[in-house]
This record gives C-alpha cells, structure tokens and sequence, in this order.
C-alpha cells in the first residue's frame, strides 16, 4: 500500500501561512511597519497605490540589515527576537514568528532594499511568490526599504474578494493609527495615490491624538493615570458632552502594542453609566504596562487578541481609575459638603428621656355623614343626597343626572360625522395592528417606513430629482481623516439624497440641507450616525454605492419614527408600504410584517 502523507513544499506552506497573517492589505503595512518599529526606526513611510492593490512602499531609516540578514528574513520562522522558549514570556517587540515576510513573499512580488548605517553598500532582493529572482549590491538609503506590488497576484481567489479601494483604504488607515498611536516618539507619514493622508511629528501622545483626530480633540480629553502593583493604566478619555454616535476613537495599548479587548471596553462603558446619551460611544485612549509574563499575546496571528493572567482585577483597576479621572475633572456629580441651611440634628446623651409622640383620633368622625367638616370648618359633602349609582345606570330618563366620576360609552350613531373609526390600532408608538382575512397582521411601522423611504431615495436618485430643504445654519463638522475620506467618497450620491455637503479642506466639512420631508434638528448627529450604518453596511445591500448610501440614509432616519400615529397617518404608511417594490422586507432584509394567524389566536385562548 502507497504512503499517502507527504510534506508540503514551503512555497505552499507559506501560502496557508500567508491567508492567516495576510487578509489585505492593511495585513501587509502592519507587519512591515511593525518591523521597522522594531528596527528602531526615528522616521516611517508608507506609501500605498490604489488602497494597496497596486502596490505598497514602506521605508524606514532603522538599523538595516546585512546581505546574510536580507536573505534569511525571507525565511519561514527567521526571527531576531527568540532563542529559546522562554523568550515568548518576555516579548515587548511587536513581531516575533518569523511568518510576516515569508508569507508576503508567497502571495506578492517583493522588493527589498536595506543598508546598515555603518556600511556603504546595501543589498537587494527580489522575490515573486516565494522564489528568488535575485540578489545583488545597491547604493541604498541606511535603513529598509520594501516594495510590495500586485498582492495576491497568484491568489486570485483572494484577491475577488478584497473590498472597494475605500474601504481598503479605511483599513488601511486603522492599522496605521494603531501603530502611530502606540509610538508618538516615531514621525509617520501615510499617503495613497501621491496624496499625503498623515504627515505626523514626533510628539507625546496627547499632540498625536491631535494630529490623527483634529485639533478639536484638545479640549476633548482627560488625562488618567493610575498605578497599581497589578498594572500600570494612563492615557486620556473623551468627556461624556462629547461623545459620539460612530465608533472609531476607542484604543487599547498594552506594552506599546494596540489589542482589542471587549471585557475591558464594558468597564469604561460601565465608567460612563448615566452619563452618555444613548447609543453614543465615548472617546479612549489608554496605555497598559504589565509584566510581560503576565500576558499572553500569542494566541492569534495578528497578535491583536491578548490574554492577561488577572482579567477580572484589572476590570476593577480600569474602572475605578476611569471614575477617579472623570471625578477629578468635574465631569460627574459631586456632593457639596457646604454647612449653610443644614438642619441641626442634636446629639443624645445616655440620661436624655425620649417622649413617644402621641396620637389623638377623633373616633366620633363619620366619612358617610352628610354634615361632616373638615378642620376648615368646609363641607364636604353637599346636603342633597346622592342616588346610587347603580341606579343610575339603569334609569332611562333624560332628566336625570349621572353623578360625577362615571364613565360611559356610547356607539357612535349611523351617520355620525363627528366619530370615525379607524381600521388600525397603534401599539407602543411601534406597531401597527389591522385584521385581515387570515387573521391579524402586525406592522413594524419604523422598518415600513424603512422601506418607504429607502425606495424615495433610490428613485429620487434614477430621475436625478433629490428634493432637499436648505437650513438657515448649515452644520460644521470636523472629521477625522477615516470619515472625512468616507464622506467625501459619497458626497455626490448624497447630494442626489437631498443632502448637500461643501468640502473645506483639512477634514472639514459643511452640511448645507437635509432631504426634504426629514426632521433635521441636529445635522451634526444625522451625519455621524449616517457614516457610522454605511461603515457598518460595507455595501452588502446591493451591488453599488449608492444602494448602500440609500439605505444606511434611510436606516439613519428611520430611528425617529418611533411615534404616535394618527388614523389618518397610519392608512398612509400602510397604503405606502403596499406601493413599495419590496413591502414584506427592508433592504437589510429585516422583516417588516408578519400575520398572525386565527388559529394561532386560537391556542392561546383555550
């Protein structure tokens, strides 16, 4: 019987390796960046071509490496920073597997140039697809410089699936805040198409945050510091006035290196209980400093997953440092300890004898007696006696009176103008409740309306006729440069919405109208959700932009119309919905009716 186990060749390992360690190309500038951080690099640039799928530059002026270094680099598990196990407990370096380059070599076509400061001559290399094409001497800058071109250029099945240049670009964008938030002593500069995005000095971290988020961010954050035997916590949060409704500003450090950590982000969210507006985010930056033996950051290839040893006590550090920052800045309620009006409570000695209140009930006082008084010396009650109201209930008469306080309902009569009765019943300000021949249908009048104004949009947009109405103050925004890209990315699709945006430069942005037929009261809030459902949506509604625009816009709006609805408003909604192309879904797909059927009614009555 023929062995059917066999090795797999490098080229293809490096390729399995590649698909966990490089997704995208935001992938590629993480790990490059990261190297020539740990290169000690003063001075990084990353020079990207149509969002990375062309190519991707990073040079950097660090140490460089020697013809021998230049070539094992390449290698699979070839790394400078471990010799023996052990050395995994004590990483403060940001890449350390050995697996980055190999696996961008296996899916692109590379080329490396490096040079040690002390040398006068560098070397370069080129490799397509894990083979070497060459390698030779070159007059080259100190440092490193590498070329990444035409990813996935032997992957295309990878390559189908990368997203728009935008949204690449977005990631993009995101992996190289991550690295300039951890490293402010570094200058960075980012650019895509030869258009500067990021020119960042060096600077502390308060001056970077500035300089990736806009100049508004300074009177924005409070600084935090605490320091524990545990843990080590300092950086800056957003005040409470100035949280948003998008996410984005969010970031955890531990060691100089940026993770996610969803347990540590419910205890700020818990920090600022009572204090936020609902569904908005408040702005974080914080840096941890442990022990590196304490923490585990091997667990996922991107290294961005970290496992801490105590968890739940650094909960409990977070979040009472996040209370002590917001107290010290007055940004939480505080007790005024000031004794003037303050009541005078006497202290009691052992002697001192305690009187028991005494209570006087009048036991001659009769509710039920026509007569009675109150202390006043007022009557209560009137000295004609009330007939019973049971009686009058079933007295016919028209003369007489039903006594006060007694409701009742009377059908209206045929031809009575003055009541209608409607055929839709209004719950929670939500739902919509009509009989139909099956039984009884429920609407969800928030996704109907949804749907309604998802369809206005879309053909609004086919016949070029968008309907806006101007405002007497247009709204400023200063953006970060990720939503400001967004925003301009979409800015003519939703002109054609009813929403005119003026572009200023340097991140800035005017909202001049809204659609008509909206309630615009805050424009300012209306964008930021809008950019936050698009960056969520990530065009999965239709095949174009301006589909998703559509929906994240009337998504956005849509949130308001949880109200109290008329007869009259409710026959419109409904009589809109059934016009609609699509009535039983949104463009999400979420359900907007459904039909509760009699004998289903049935059931839950026996």
């Amino acid at each position: 019987m023929t062995d059917i186990i066999q090795l797999l060749p490098d080229s293809v390992a490096n390729q399995i390796a590649a698909g966990e360690v490089i997704q995208r190309p935001a992938s590629v500038i993480k790990e490059l960046t990261e190297n020539a951080v740990d290169a000690g690099a003063g001075e990084i640039d990353v020079i990207v071509k149509d969002a990375g799928r062309t190519s991707i530059q990073v040079i950097d002026n660090g140490m460089g490496m020697s013809d021998t270094d230049a070539r094992l680099c390449f290698e699979r598990h070839a790394t400078s920073k471990i010799k023996k196990s052990d050395d995994l407990f004590e990483i403060r370096t940001m890449g350390f597997r050995g697996e980055a380059l190999a696996s961008i070599a296996a899916i692109a076509q590379v080329i490396l140039k490096s040079r040690k400061p002390d040398e006068e001559i560098g070397t370069e290399i080129s490799i397509s697809g894990s083979e070497i094409e060459y390698q030779s001497p070159v007059s080259c800058a100190a440092g490193t410089n590498i070329l990444v071109r035409n990813l996935f250029f032997n992957v295309p099945a990878r390559r189908k699936f990368l997203k728009s240049n935008q949204t690449e670009l977005k990631h993009i964008i995101n992996e190289f805040q991550h690295i300039a938030l951890a490293h402010p002593e570094i200058t960075f500069s980012l650019s895509n198409n030869d258009t500067v995005i990021f020119q960042l000095p060096e600077g502390n971290i308060k001056q970077r945050i500035m300089h990736l988020f806009g100049k508004q961010m300074q009177s924005n954050l409070t600084p935090l510091h605490s320091k524990t035997s545990l843990i080590t916590i300092t950086g800056f949060i957003g005040k409470p006035e100035h949280a948003k409704k998008t996410t984005g500003e969010q970031f955890f450090f531990i060691n100089g290196r940026f993770m996610r950590h969803p347990y540590f982000h419910r205890a700020v969210m818990r920090s600022y209980e009572k204090l936020l507006p609902q569904d908005t985010y408040p702005s974080y930056f914080l840096y941890f400093d442990s022990d590196p033996g304490s923490i585990d950051v091997n667990i996922h290839p991107t290294k961005t997953e970290i496992k801490f040893e105590n968890e739940q006590a650094i909960f409990q550090i977070l979040q009472a440092a996040i209370r002590e920052a917001l107290g010290k800045s007055n940004l939480i309620p505080s007790i005024d300890f000031n004794n003037e009006g303050i009541i005078d409570i006497p202290v009691l000695k052992r002697d001192t004898r305690i009187n028991v209140p005494q209570i006087e009930v009048d036991r001659e006082y009769n509710p039920f007696r026509h007569d009675s008084t109150d202390e006043t010396g007022l009557r209560l009650y009137k000295n004609k006696p009330l007939p019973d109201a049971w009686e009058a209930l079933y007295n016919n008469s028209e003369s007489e009176e039903i006594p006060a306080g007694i409701a009742t309902i009377f059908p209206p009569e045929d031809g009575d103008e003055t009541q209608s009765r409607s055929d839709y019943i209004q719950l929670k300000n939500r739902y919509i409740l009509t009989t139909v021949k099956s039984g009884i249908m429920v609407i969800d009048q928030k996704l109907a309306y949804e749907r309604i104004f998802y369809e206005q949009l879309i053909r609004s947009v086919a016949h070029n006729q968008g309907l806006s109405q101007m405002q007497l103050y247009p709204a400023r925004m200063d953006l970060d440069t990720e939503h400001y890209l967004l925003i301009i990315e979409i800015k003519d699709d939703l002109a054609l919405m009813g929403i005119d945006i003026s572009d200023l430069g340097k991140n800035t942005v005017v909202v001049n109208s809204c659609p008509a037929g909206v309630e615009c009261q805050d424009l300012k809030e209306l964008i930021e959700a809008l950019l936050e459902e698009y960056k969520n949506t990530e065009q999965k509604v239709g095949a174009s932009a301006t589909k998703t625009v559509a929906a994240s816009l009337a998504k956005t709006v849509s949130t308001s119309f949880e109200k109290k609805l008329f007869a009259e408003e409710m026959q419109q909604l409904v009589d809109e919905l059934f016009a609609c192309e699509n009535p039983n879904y949104t463009p999400a797909g979420k359900r907007i009716l459904s039909i509760l059927r009699t004998e289903e009614l049935e059931k839950y009555l026996k």
